[in-house]
């Protein structure tokens, strides 16, 4: 972050940004550590937003990372520089998207790093089988992003059991509000399968036992496949994502979904688009079937006229044509008791 945005964050917020850590590669000797910046006077809020120019996402955005870094370099970590060569991903997967398979927000992120360097470090830890290796607790884009341009990345690197790892890689996805609704999903459910407990993966993802219960619901009803091949389609939320799922319990909704995700035109649009055309797809398969009206059964004379007209149904209608025997219709009228009396006779006689 350059000093000239630090000190208008400084100014905005009113509190100073913590200085940087030393930086060092994994053979370099630690350099002493740096002096702070003197403090810059303090300047009003409104003056300090004109003179920015920022725009609102941009400012939390980067309050948020200055934060993270001060909290971490407070807890006594270390930054160093790694080769992102021999970093490997965290033990469970928490995205559904990779820079090259519709992460939209990924090359906006490369460029960010080539033009103002990284200013959050990821977290790793030494990897448990691999010596000379780390695996990821979070930051994998960062890693991904200092990788597609060839540089090394900043990384705290610290000791962590299996649930330390997974608790650190949710809570800085729930502080940081990278992962949609499908993602926590099946987050929630490849932790539960990677055998931990319900409670450390409730905390991992700062959810209510009620709030688990669905997120599992939603990961198990829809097909990792399918899932993936949408993506992480932000714009969907809980409840569209839950009636997605729902569509699955009919058998013929994967055949549909089979045939969509393969599709050219899903294949090219985003993920939120990708969503919507499935979701309207199996939509409209789960509608019931609009039944057409049956047409009137005709009740013909001896001589083939039409006398009335039938229609069944929970309330049968019965139409009389008064042009072809005028006066028929009334005289029915009369004599429907007796009908039904007979009716009632003979069924009683059948039984």
């Amino acid at each position: 972050m350059s000093t000239k945005r630090k000190d208008h964050l400084r100014a905005l917020f009113g509190a100073d940004l913590p200085s940087l850590a030393p930086t060092q590669t994994e053979s370099a000797t630690p350099e002493p550590e740096a002096k702070p910046h003197p403090p810059v006077e303090q300047r009003s809020s409104s003056g300090a937003v004109k003179a920015m120019g920022l725009s609102l996402s941009s400012m939390t955005r980067e309050l948020d990372e200055a934060r993270a870094l001060k909290e971490q370099l407070a807890g006594g970590d270390r930054v160093i520089e790694l080769d992102p060569a021999k970093i490997d991903p965290s033990i469970v997967r928490d995205r559904l998207s990779r820079e090259d398979v519709g992460d939209e927000e990924f090359q906006p992120l490369v460029e960010s790093l080539r033009e103002n360097g990284q200013q959050v470090p990821v977290l790793v830890r030494p990897h448990p089988t691999s010596p000379g290796r780390y695996q990821t607790a979070y930051g994998h884009r960062r890693i991904r992003a200092a990788a597609s341009l060839a540089i090394p990345v900043r990384a705290i690197v610290r000791e962590l059991s299996d649930a330390e790892l997974v608790l650190a890689q949710g809570k800085e996805n729930t502080e940081r509000r990278s992962l949609s609704f499908i993602e926590r999903a099946f987050f929630a459910q490849s932790l539960i399968h990677h055998g931990f407990e319900r409670g450390i993966v409730e905390r991992a993802l700062s959810l209510h036992k009620a709030e688990m219960t669905r997120y599992l619901q939603v990961a198990s009803g829809i097909p990792t496949h399918i899932a993936s091949a949408i993506g992480p389609a932000p714009k969907a939320g809980r409840p569209r994502w839950m009636a997605l799922s729902e569509f699955f319990r009919n058998p013929a909704a994967a055949v549909i979904a089979a045939e969509e995700v393969h599709s050219e035109p899903f294949r090219q649009a985003s993920s939120d688009e990708r969503f919507r055309r499935l979701y309207v797809r199996l939509e409209r398969r789960a509608r019931p079937p609009v039944k057409k009206p049956q047409a009137p059964r005709e009740i013909n004379d001896d001589a083939g006229r039409v006398l009335a007209r039938l229609t069944d149904g929970p309330k049968p209608r019965l139409e009389f044509d008064e042009n072809a025997k005028p006066g028929f219709a009334a005289y029915v009228a009369e004599v429907l008791p007796e009908l039904v009396a007979r009716f009632e006779q003979e069924a009683t006689t059948d039984s």
